[in-house]
């Protein structure tokens, strides 16, 4: 089974960086797609960026645009999220997941929570 462990987060003030780190573990990791999501207790999982595990190719949500850098280490079986000039309401808990498809195909890890405040 393959196991996600996401770290990196704290409190950041507004402004602020950030790189959040998503390591998996497991024999039956060989995802098309890595992908980065955040929750906050008001909002569903929403997508935030995303990378071809093969060529690297990526994209990300619009608000993320010029923001969020997406990179990974195949090597290492780790993906990296970059966030730059953090605001209050990039406050989330950041989880990372493979995808087939629209298919989500690993169980979630715990996330790591990012508070961004003064």
């Amino acid at each position: 089974q393959v196991h996600l462990v996401e770290f990196g987060g704290g409190l950041v003030q507004p402004g602020g960086s950030l790189r959040l780190t998503c390591s998996a573990s497991g024999r039956d990791f060989d995802p098309d797609l890595m992908y980065w999501f955040r929750q906050t207790p008001e909002k569903e999982r929403d997508f935030v960026a995303g990378i071809d595990w093969r060529t690297g190719s990526t994209h990300f949500a619009e608000d993320a645009i010029g923001r969020v850098t997406i990179s990974k280490d195949r090597a290492k079986n780790t993906v990296y999220l970059d966030i730059d000039n953090l605001q209050p309401e990039d406050t989330a808990v950041y989880y990372c997941n493979g995808l087939r498809g629209a298919t989500i195909l690993y169980p979630w890890g715990q996330g790591t929570r990012v508070t961004v405040s003064s």
